[in-house]
């Protein structure tokens, strides 16, 4: 079941900090923190795979709500998409243990915002996802020049370089639609 009031509460939480002045640039990491619970957890009494891909969706909407992304949302009417996504896991995270889970854009082309997300435990880190999002209005997505405009943060580049780079290469050789 997905976590609603978790979310809710993530959405209040970041438009509290917001409001006292804690906001955030897309220069920015965002962190927030949560312990895992029983209906996160797996028959191997860690986290579940799909909760941690779950779980991400709070750490995005904290970063949408501190930089101002999500007054654009609502104000322009714009959606938000994931178009890719690649992760690592590397440690358990137990049942009743504290996670931070850290956001961040780690690239920006002329479509596509590059998110890297992850979560930690005792300043260690427990898994790392890597996303290709896109801001969308009428089901199109729209050109991040316009959506860094509305944020009045136009002067910001931030081009794919390193293992970003390599996923987008790598993934455009995917082939789409798969074969049986």
């Amino acid at each position: 079941m997905y976590p609603f009031i978790r979310y809710a509460t993530t959405i209040a939480h970041a438009a509290l900090k917001a409001k006292r002045g804690d906001t955030l640039t897309f220069k920015d990491t965002s962190e927030i923190q949560f312990r895992c619970r029983l209906s996160d957890i797996d028959n191997f009494l860690e986290m579940n795979n799909g909760r941690v891909f779950t779980l991400y969706d709070l750490g995005r909407m904290d970063f949408a709500v501190r930089t101002g992304l999500g007054k654009q949302l609502l104000k322009q009417r714009w959606g938000l998409v994931i178009a890719g996504s690649t992760i690592q896991y590397r440690k358990r995270i137990r049942a009743f243990q504290k996670v931070t889970l850290k956001t961040k854009i780690v690239g920006i082309d002329a479509r596509w915002l590059y998110i890297e997300q992850s979560m930690w435990v005792k300043g260690q880190p427990c898994s790392s996802a890597l996303l290709r999002t896109g801001v969308t209005k009428g089901g199109r997505v729209i050109d991040t020049a316009q959506v860094l405009a509305a944020l009045g943060q136009s002067e910001w580049d931030l081009p794919p370089t390193g293992y970003v780079a390599e996923w987008i290469e790598s993934d455009a050789d995917r082939p789409w639609p798969p074969t049986e």
